[in-house]
């Protein structure tokens, strides 16, 4: 195929792609409705008739960043909780399991008031509180229906459901048949406006064996977690989003109240219901059982700003394991200028075998098994990091790998990408735009979060716009800006015998 042709199809991609967008820009602008409700909440409704189905996707303003100080893992924890029912569902008996679990609470906290003593800490009354806990919990657990919230939505016809949490947001969500849309309406909202924070300390044990999975038990996991804590000095990024292990030891049901009364509240939460619904319909029944949440103020946001590095920092953890590279430079957050040119770096970078970094580490130089760019880590609400990670095949070392990803950062610092690569850089982001919108679930998704990010859910659209607007002069601009030693953190994993390792209960580790 000849070059004229070649350039010929690539401006038809760009033509018909750029017509698909405006196309579904307009389209969707018909179908999309918005209504804040009086309390503060915000609801989105796009209309999808092919099916009788719908998806929803409730997006709480409030993650792992939001964890308070010494609490790191609640914005998680509560996301647990939320499933454990309401004073009606989960629950033989909720006006005796009230009292019973006001008690178990009130055991907690005499427990932990005599543990956390730093002088005459009494071993055998802590025994004997211990056992008064335990008792309390015991009792309190005979009142409950286990997963009865999960089995309600699930017997309906429900599918899907499941929840996340970020650095930056919390995030619930299933998908159900179109004619129980009052059903979900009910759930959804008592489980904010009547959460029961039943199996409390039971389920911090659960969440406390997925940090156990997670991170203490996984070479990559332990990797990222020193990673973030080597790259941010001040900001709360720097925490893993699961939690420190003695900060899950010791989260309350006390304090995970004080979280959901803060943070839980309309103002802080967006709603977007994509399917077989009518704006009206879900407007009305937003009205009558989520306009029953208290209005409150929005939280205030995060006044921690990450100070300026100012020299490359580094951690090398050893591990019986194979080696494994990651650096990192800071960059600005979702609403940076550049925001776009970092997403069209990252492209360049990593999308596919054509990619740079694949064509180079893994295919041409046989150095790595895997090799990509990437960014907005580990959150992209505030100032984050631009990322490189690789792994070496065997008989390479992360050192060839750190080498090889410089030799690749020095060239789109140096040298204009081509326009071949640019324009498939943009059609891409087309592409990979209106594939995201063709699934309720995922179209739900993105509608909340760039309706709450932006105040606008167009600008899922307009982001695209951004991006098509990216020049190779931007591309050197930014790398040449960002790319620099000084802003430099590294990490690397080096393989060690199990004698060479940490020990868990060594110094600084568990105890």
């Amino acid at each position: 195929m000849s070059r004229a042709v070649r350039t010929s199809l690539s401006l038809l991609i760009v033509f018909l792609a750029t017509a698909l967008f405006a196309q579904d820009l307009a389209s969707f602008e018909k179908k999309t409705s918005v209504k804040k409700l009086s309390n503060g909440l915000t609801i989105v409704v796009c209309e999808r008739h092919e099916a009788p189905v719908f998806s929803f996707f409730t997006h709480v303003d409030a993650g792992s960043a939001q964890d308070p100080k010494g609490q790191t893992g609640m914005a998680h924890m509560f996301e647990h909780m939320a499933f454990k029912g309401t004073p009606t569902i989960g629950t033989t008996n909720y006006d005796a399991e009230k009292g019973a679990i006001q008690k178990e609470e009130e055991a907690y906290q005499a427990l932990q008031h005599e543990r956390l003593k730093r002088a005459g800490r009494d071993s055998k009354k802590i025994e004997e509180l211990e056992k008064a806990f335990h008792d309390a919990e015991e009792e309190a657990d005979k009142y409950v229906k286990k997963n009865e919230f999960s089995e309600i939505v699930e017997s309906q016809g429900g599918q899907d459901l499941n929840a996340n949490t970020g650095e930056d947001e919390t995030n619930y969500f299933y998908s159900m048949p179109a004619n129980r849309l009052e059903l979900w309406a009910y759930l959804e909202s008592e489980r904010f406006l009547h959460p029961v924070l039943r199996e409390f300390y039971q389920e911090r044990d659960v969440v406390y064996e997925e940090r156990r999975m997670r991170t203490d038990s996984s070479p990559i996991g332990r990797m990222i977690e020193q990673f973030l804590a080597t790259a941010y000095a001040a900001h709360p990024y720097r925490n893993p989003n699961v939690g420190w292990p003695s900060d899950l030891d010791n989260l309350t049901m006390t304090d995970a109240q004080k979280f959901y009364d803060i943070y839980y509240v309309p103002s802080n939460m967006t709603i977007a219901v994509v399917g077989d619904v009518k704006p009206d319909q879900v407007f009305a029944l937003a009205e009558k059982y989520f306009g029953r949440l208290p209005a409150k103020p929005k939280p205030e946001d995060l006044m921690t700003i990450e100070p300026r590095q100012v020299d490359e920092r580094s951690v090398t953890i050893p591990e019986p394991s194979q080696p494994i590279y990651l650096e990192g430079y800071h960059r600005g957050d979702y609403l940076d200028k550049d925001d776009a040119v970092y997403d069209a770096i990252s492209d360049l970078l990593s999308e596919g075998r054509t990619s740079r970094l694949y064509r180079s580490l893994v295919r041409d130089k046989k150095i790595a098994v895997t090799a990509i760019g990437f960014t907005d880590f580990p959150g992209i609400k505030y100032p984050s990091l631009f990322g490189f990670y690789a792994i070496p095949i065997q008989g390479h070392t992360a050192v060839e790998l750190q080498s090889a990803v410089k030799e690749e950062i020095d060239r789109i610092k140096t040298q204009d990408v081509s326009d071949a690569e640019l324009e498939m850089v943009k059609t891409r982001g087309r592409a990979d735009l209106i594939r995201g919108l063709a699934e309720n679930g995922g179209l739900a998704q993105q509608l909340a979060i760039y309706q709450a990010r932006y105040g606008d859910w167009r600008e899922l659209f307009y982001n695209i716009d951004r991006l098509q607007k990216v020049t190779k002069e931007d591309i050197r601009r930014v790398a040449n800006k960002t790319f620099v030693p000084i802003n430099r953190t590294v990490a690397i994993v080096q393989t060690a015998s199990p004698a060479e390792t940490p020990s868990e209960n060594g110094p600084g580790g568990v105890q």
